[in-house]
């Protein structure tokens, strides 16, 4: 399976990881690196959970543009 994540910087300059598509799914890192390999820890940890609680693997999301004037 393939998932999209996002990253973020926050204001202590850790990246933030976060797996849209797991409700939940977030971990973060010292570096981009670092933060991609730990979410990727983190989206096989919350699947195995779920598969076991009997629950949906991932929900849907979407990407969608918004202009901002």
């Amino acid at each position: 399976m393939k998932f999209i994540i996002t990253l973020d910087r926050d204001e202590d300059g850790v990246w933030i990881a976060e797996c849209p598509s797991i409700s939940g799914c977030i971990s973060q890192g010292e570096t981009k690196d670092e933060a991609t390999a730990n979410i990727h820890e983190a989206i096989l940890g919350c699947l195995e959970v779920r598969a076991e609680r009997g629950m949906p693997l991932t929900v849907e999301t979407r990407l969608v543009e918004v202009a901002v004037a």
